[in-house]
C-alpha cells in the first residue's frame, strides 16, 4: 500500500520516516519529493509497505504525531485523477 505524508519539515530524512513506519512492518521504500530547483524537500512524500492490514494500523496511529515540531498527516496515496 503507498501512503501519503504530508506537514513534513523541511529537515525530516526518509530515514526518520522509516523509524517510525517500520515499527509497523516493513517498508520497502520511502520517497521524501524534493523540489528541482532548490534541492530542499517540498515537505511530503510517499512510504510503500506490502503489508495492508500493517499499512493502515501505521496510518491511524502516526496521523498527527509530531516529528521535527511538525504534526505530520498520513494517508492513503490517491491516484491523481481521484
Amino acid at each position: 500500500m503507498d501512503i501519503y505524508v504530508s506537514n513534513l519539515s523541511f529537515n525530516v530524512q526518509g530515514e526518520d520516516l522509516k523509524k517510525h513506519f517500520s515499527q509497523y512492518g516493513e517498508v520497502s521504500s520511502i520517497n521524501i519529493i524534493m523540489d528541482k530547483v532548490t534541492n530542499r524537500s517540498r515537505g511530503f512524500g510517499f512510504v510503500k509497505m506490502n503489508d495492508t492490514r500493517a499499512a493502515e494500523k501505521a496510518i491511524r496511529e502516526l496521523n498527527g504525531i509530531t516529528i521535527d515540531n511538525q504534526a505530520i498527516k498520513v494517508k492513503e496515496a490517491r491516484r491523481r485523477d481521484e
